[in-house]
């Protein structure tokens, strides 16, 4: 895909988040960057400094030769740059109409407004990363936990493009020999051809789901596990809630169904991410307001990945108790007695063969034993991963697809061939393969993917 953008106009964006702070950053990338950044900027000719250097002055308003600020601009030329492409970056006064004043500068001057990820999508196009890498650009900037970090890093360093692009070259290698029996039959090795496409084909689909054994974790560490609380009204769901942000999130009271609506919160639990959601007590009520909170609460419930179900341990089960246990039978669940500093009732031995799921006890309201609901988590999602050195993970929908679709396509090779299907009729499932895999990192997909992907990045990104 790679190609050179010099026909490509100047883009320009701001690159931090608007709103006051320190600092500020207005981007440039593009053949005229360094001559646009020249026309408002007082206190060196940026056009005859060396490159990745960074000069004091001021951004002036060339019609008015009126200051604008106070800035640093730094100048770094192609092609040791993001984009590949010359880039400028002002850092000016962290502010909403300083900066914006700026930008509106520049695109006065010669440059155009960049569209979402543009500065990514060119990275990309220039063959200085892959689609894998320019995902992980994102996950980087989104990401909620050093362990999430990590797995980002690691893809920007092209730790899943490495392993995609060699699969790619062991089935490259085995269609050169397929092609070289079609074009001379007269050597007639088509059985020892149709078995390198077997043996090929095996060997990959075992790298696949090595992979594909990553996706739940990487998906979790991107986009965080949907949790939802859950439990009768005054179970101390919004207690838990509140310890496991460290906040006065929830109302917390002595009275039944204060929280009548779902909250959400992100937190990190021992580096793993988790999308809590406190629902509202689901139990049998005639209150309109309480009836829409317990039907939210239903809705978080079926979506979520994981849920934490408490109940009053200190009393015996009741039948929304009992209604609950089977209407969350169905989820991966951690079940919370909770109240153990009042006596326990209920014990965590006959809970575990009531409900054949993981159970603990525990005192919210006096932070008893609650670091073994951080392990019950990982334990449930992340398998020994989390210890791994091995940063390599599929992290979204779209690679484990076209992960998932390669492989089908790898087992539809060996079937042809278990069938003695015609070499060059296997080879179709073989080729298609090769392209379903270089849609992962790039260098086989469509440009109305491409498009849809960066559009999905912030501007200046």
């Amino acid at each position: 895909m790679a190609q050179t953008l010099t026909e490509f106009d100047t883009i320009a964006a701001i690159s931090t988040p608007i709103g006051e702070g320190g600092i500020s950053i207005v981007r440039m990338s593009g053949e005229d960057a360094v001559k646009i950044a020249n026309k408002v900027f007082k206190g060196a000719d940026l056009t005859k400094v060396p490159t990745h250097t960074i000069h004091y002055g001021h951004i002036i308003d060339p019609e008015t030769d009126k200051t604008i600020d106070e800035s640093m601009v730094t100048v770094l030329r192609a092609p040791k740059t993001f984009t590949r492409e010359d880039i400028v970056e002002i850092n000016c006064h962290g502010g909403i109409v300083v900066t914006n004043h700026i930008l509106q500068l520049l695109l006065a001057n010669g440059a155009r407004m960049a569209d979402p990820g543009e500065f990514t999508k060119r990275a990309f196009v220039n063959g200085r990363i892959d689609l894998t890498q320019a995902e992980s650009v994102m996950d980087i900037v989104r990401a909620k936990t050093d362990k999430a970090r990590q797995v980002a890093v690691g893809q920007l360093a092209g730790g899943l493009l490495e392993k995609i692009r060699a699969m790619r070259k062991e089935i490259l290698d085995t269609l050169a020999n397929v092609e070289v029996n079609i074009d001379y039959p007269e050597y007639d090795a088509d059985q020892i051809t149709a078995k390198q496409m077997a043996d090929t084909s095996k060997d990959v689909i075992a790298k696949i789901d090595k992979l594909l054994k990553t996706a739940q974790e990487g998906t979790i560490l991107r986009n965080g596990l949907a949790t939802a609380i859950v439990g009768q009204p005054n179970v101390g769901k919004s207690s838990l809630l509140n310890y496991l942000t460290q906040s006065d999130k929830a109302i917390v009271t002595d009275v039944a169904g204060t929280t009548r609506d779902t909250l959400e919160e992100y937190v990190s639990v021992n580096g793993v991410p988790l999308k809590l959601i406190d629902t509202a007590g689901i139990h049998h009520t005639e209150d309109k307001v309480e009836k829409i909170g317990v039907e939210r609460s239903q809705k978080a419930l079926k979506q979520a990945d994981l849920v934490l179900l408490l109940i009053d341990g200190s009393q015996d089960l009741n039948d929304e108790d009992k209604a609950l246990i089977k209407e969350t039978a169905d989820k991966k669940r951690i079940i919370i007695l909770n109240k153990m500093d009042l006596g326990q009732k209920l014990s965590i031995e006959d809970m575990k063969k009531l409900t054949g799921s993981e159970v603990i006890s525990t005192s919210i309201l006096k932070e008893e034993n609650l670091d073994a609901l951080a392990d019950l988590i990982k334990k449930l999602f992340f398998a020994g991963i989390e210890n791994s050195n091995d940063q390599v993970m599929v992290t979204n929908q779209r690679q484990s697809g076209l992960l998932a679709k390669a492989k089908k396509q790898l087992q539809d090779v060996v079937k042809a061939v278990d069938d003695e299907v015609p070499v060059d009729i296997a080879q179709i499932d073989f080729n298609d393969a090769w392209d379903t895999l270089g849609e992962i990192t790039g260098d086989s997909a469509p440009d109305e993917l491409i498009n849809t992907l960066f559009s999905q990045f912030c501007l200046g990104k």
